[in-house]
């Protein structure tokens, strides 16, 4: 039996966490979303377990983080401009690896069907392919992940609801994941105007996953409000206006809100 073998998921989920450099951390990543996966195949049981998951993730030496206002500005319309909005879009991706396997490793006092657990392991294994994708984007560019500043904020989201699972459901998927449904068909057409097959095939793969990561969160807040009584879009309404700093702002991707279980009457009385 191999060590990892023995490991609950939670201490996979610690692990990852605990791994600074960002190739390395997916490969972690996969490499245990790999053994989940055969053990649910098999019929043999990872227990869930506890763990110890810091506060922060592990991070490289670089990108410089910055807080969100000192971030330089990009010029999409410039070849800078492009590498500069692939690694922002690489940073966030990093963090989705983070942000779903803590959200396993943080919360185990709450008892969840299998599924719940399925769903995660399967977003965080998806988002470290994509920022694998996006890293080999910006290397065929001659650029790499860490060759520029990048926006601290990412990480206040989990921060904030560490010690409240439906504030972090609410923030982080039914959020910050679903503001990604909204932006990434602009930047897809951006980068097909640019002639930059790679990049468009890679915001496609994303664009088409990132539905089932918000759809995963909003399952996860119903059952948590239906197992409360909880009205869910009162309770939405109330995490969202505690935990997330800002108005949500339209336009709003509504199809693929839709898609992802995120009605209208749940995000549009946030942009007042």
């Amino acid at each position: 039996m191999t060590d990892t073998a023995v490991k609950s998921l939670a201490q996979m989920a610690e692990e990852v966490l605990n791994c600074a450099d960002g190739r390395a951390k997916t490969a972690l990543s996969h490499k245990h979303a790999a053994t989940w996966f055969a053990a649910r195949r098999d019929g043999r049981e990872i227990p869930i377990g506890t763990a110890n998951p810091p506060m922060h993730p592990a991070r490289p030496q670089t990108p410089e983080l910055l807080d969100p206002r000192h971030v330089p500005k990009r010029k999409p319309g410039t070849p800078q401009g492009r590498i500069a909005m692939i690694h922002a879009v690489a940073h966030i991706e990093l963090n989705a690896v983070d942000l779903h396997w803590d959200i396993i490793a943080r919360f185990p006092d709450v008892k969840f069907p299998i599924g719940y657990y399925d769903d995660w392991v399967k977003a965080a294994n998806e988002e470290s392919k994509h920022f694998n994708l996006l890293c080999d984007c910006l290397e065929a560019h001659g650029s790499h992940y860490g060759a520029m500043p990048a926006h601290a904020g990412m990480w206040r989201g989990a921060q904030d609801t560490a010690t409240d699972l439906m504030g972090r459901l609410a923030v982080v998927p039914m959020v910050l994941e679903a503001r990604g449904l909204d932006v990434t068909p602009n930047m897809i057409a951006l980068f097909d105007k640019a002639g930059d097959t790679q990049t468009v095939e890679a915001l496609k793969v994303i664009y088409g996953e990132e539905v089932g990561h918000v759809a995963y969160g909003s399952k996860w807040f119903h059952f948590l409000c239906g197992r409360h009584d909880l009205d869910p879009k009162d309770t939405f309404h109330g995490l969202v206006r505690k935990y997330f700093h800002s108005t949500l702002k339209p336009p709003f991707n509504e199809e693929k809100r839709a898609e992802a279980g995120l009605p209208p009457d749940f995000y549009w009385p946030l942009t007042e």
